[in-house]
């Protein structure tokens, strides 16, 4: 209940996140997605620190949060569909920057996260 109440919350916010980016998106760059998912890095990683440094491990937070919230928030699959689309379009530069990115900046955000949550 949880999980699906978390991930009903995170998923509305995706949605929202996304619509509004598509208004800045240049050269095909799907900044939506990309968006949600360094967020929703970032948002895991200042949790997952807050959790741990003030015992709040709660196994019911947790699922409503981490596994409900951010992973309704987050969206690989439509990151791996873009993908794909990139890769039809023979527009292998977006491809290649869009993904190293993603991954990149999703790792640097988690870290950030975590190290910022050191302060609360």
């Amino acid at each position: 209940m949880l999980v699906g109440l978390g991930g009903g919350i995170g998923s509305i916010f995706r949605f929202l996140t996304s619509f509004y980016a598509a208004k800045y998106a240049v050269s095909g760059f799907p900044l939506g997605t990309f968006l949600v998912n360094v967020l929703g890095c970032f948002i895991l990683g200042v949790a997952l620190g807050i959790f741990d440094k003030h015992a709040l491990g709660s196994e019911n937070i947790r699922l409503l949060f981490i596994t409900g919230f951010c992973g309704g928030y987050t969206t690989f699959s439509t990151f791996a569909s873009e993908n794909i689309q990139l890769l039809q379009q023979q527009n292998y530069t977006l491809l290649i920057i869009y993904t190293l990115a993603s991954l990149l900046v999703g790792f640097l955000a988690v870290a950030i996260g975590l190290g910022l949550s050191r302060y609360w």
